[in-house]
């Protein structure tokens, strides 16, 4: 059944008022991982809900008390709620819960950005929305407000094709604290969630600028510190240099052996227990719209691993990758300081394909790291250990909710979709495919670009993505029953 063309004209209408609401949205300073900027991520939350109540939908915000540390203390931090939301119950119709995410990454003007200020949404001439958390994840938010905002003014909501039901948090860009256990309650006998068929994600992007993509697949992650420390405080490398075991010299030693050049990983079992890909599987990445000039373009250089797309496009989506992101306890003292520092922690991250898990990955990782540590000859102590991480998803894409996206998205922007495995985490997915029982119930359908730049500076969304996307969610629902009727036949 093909959305309302009074729906899609509904959408086309309004669009300055959602680009208005949008602005709203993005003024709300919800820096999840700035205790300072707490108050703005609960405030933000709150609209959220009282956006959802004012177009019919009913919810709830669910309380997770106070944030704690990694060791489990209370920081007397409180966590903002999560929104809840649902509208039907008709047992005829299939029930999709969206899910979402409010809070952003930190942004200021120092940081680069070409507008004044990051929390002002920016209209530019070429069609740009730039502000944080147009992207990431704001826009595709509130494109579902946009869909059920047609439904309300136009007293239809009880016409809507499938059952809806929402969970917006304000926690995703700071690890969800308190989520798993909202979904995992919510989903049993009277929660909100009971009776789900299906989940949709809009977390991601294309994978380029052309041409709009749907995902079955997430890397995992395992995220690490490793911690080298000697003397009993800072030296002056004047007195001491080539007298002691620099701890600085040992860590640099240990981050080095953990990743090579091409960007192989030489820890044991880590590249060799990812199955090779079957002839089919690669043929389906050279059908991608992709090119080693769209890499160049994404990153300002080129510096690309491959001239060969499918090797980039299989390091990115199949591959484990490893990645080295920085050093705590280095010098922050003038360029030519001359410190010893008495500890140092480095950190790094492994991204992961089935079938290594995070505990898979650390076992080899910790045992890899000491063999290297042990071998140095040195007389400093080590630590290294995972700080956090979350599971590889990969999806059927033969599912019906799939197969709806996929029609969903020939009928709006009139060209097929890629679909992809991407290489990012979202460990929620994998917390609703769990409570789900089941991986390919899960889809995640982007509405941004892949030059958004979420996460980074100038972030934007398109204006004809913003309502384009906005008509593709809306689709995507009034394709499910016929798919779904499909798939049951």
């Amino acid at each position: 059944m093909p959305a309302p063309k009074e729906f899609l004209d509904f959408v086309d209408k309004n669009a300055d008022k959602f680009i208005q609401r949008l602005s709203e949205a993005v003024s709300y300073q919800s820096v999840s991982g700035n205790p300072d900027h707490r108050q703005d991520v609960i405030n933000m939350s709150k609209w959220m809900n009282s956006q959802l109540r004012g177009v019919g939908i009913d919810t709830q915000l669910v309380e997770l008390g106070n944030q704690k540390d990694q060791d489990g203390n209370d920081m007397g931090i409180p966590l903002p709620p999560v929104v809840l939301g649902r509208i039907g119950n008709d047992t005829n119709k299939k029930t999709v819960l969206v899910y979402g995410h409010l809070d952003v990454q930190p942004a200021a003007k120092s940081d680069g950005w070409s507008t004044d200020d990051p929390f002002k949404l920016e209209i530019f001439d070429n069609g740009q929305l730039v502000g944080r958390g147009a992207t990431d994840d704001k826009g595709p938010v509130l494109g579902w407000l946009n869909v059920l905002q047609y439904h309300y003014e136009a007293n239809k909501l009880g016409d809507l094709p499938v059952n809806l039901r929402f969970c917006f948090e304000a926690m995703e860009e700071s690890g969800s604290q308190g989520l798993d256990n909202v979904v995992k309650k919510e989903f049993q006998s009277g929660g909100w969630f009971h009776g789900t068929d299906c989940v949709s994600i809009s977390d991601n992007y294309w994978l380029n600028t052309r041409t709009p993509a749907i995902t079955y697949g997430l890397r995992g992650i395992a995220y690490y510190k490793v911690t080298v420390e000697g003397p009993a405080k800072d030296l002056h490398s004047g007195m001491f240099g080539r007298m002691v075991h620099e701890p600085m010299t040992d860590l640099i030693k240990i981050m080095s052996a953990l990743v090579n050049v091409d960007g192989s990983i030489p820890v044991p079992l880590i590249d060799s227990l990812v199955p090779p890909p079957t002839e089919q599987e690669a043929d389906e990445y050279k059908k991608l719209d992709y090119t080693v000039q769209d890499l160049d373009e994404s990153v300002g250089a080129s510096i690309g691993l491959s001239d060969d797309k499918v090797k980039l496009l299989m390091g990115r989506m199949r591959e484990c990758s490893l990645s080295l992101h920085g050093i705590e306890g280095a010098s922050s003292g003038p360029e030519t300081a001359t410190v010893i520092p008495a500890k140092v922690t480095g950190k790094f991250s492994i991204r992961l394909v089935p079938p290594l898990t995070p505990d898979e990955a650390t076992k080899r990782i910790t045992e890899y790291v000491q063999y290297v540590f042990d071998n140095l000859g040195t007389k400093n102590k080590m630590n290294c250990r995972m700080i956090d991480g979350g599971l590889p998803w990969v999806a059927n894409t033969s599912h019906w909710s799939y197969v709806a996206a996929k029609a969903a998205t020939e009928a709006v922007w009139k060209k097929t979709p890629d679909m992809t495995r991407e290489g990012g985490s979202i460990p929620v997915a994998l917390t609703f495919a769990d409570a789900l029982g089941n991986n390919d119930g899960v889809l995640l359908l982007p509405m941004g670009r892949g030059d958004d730049g979420a996460h980074s500076t100038n972030e934007k969304i398109d204006r004809s993505n913003f309502i384009e996307g906005t008509k593709l969610l809306g689709t995507y629902l009034y394709e499910i029953p016929a798919a779904a009727a499909a798939a049951k036949n």
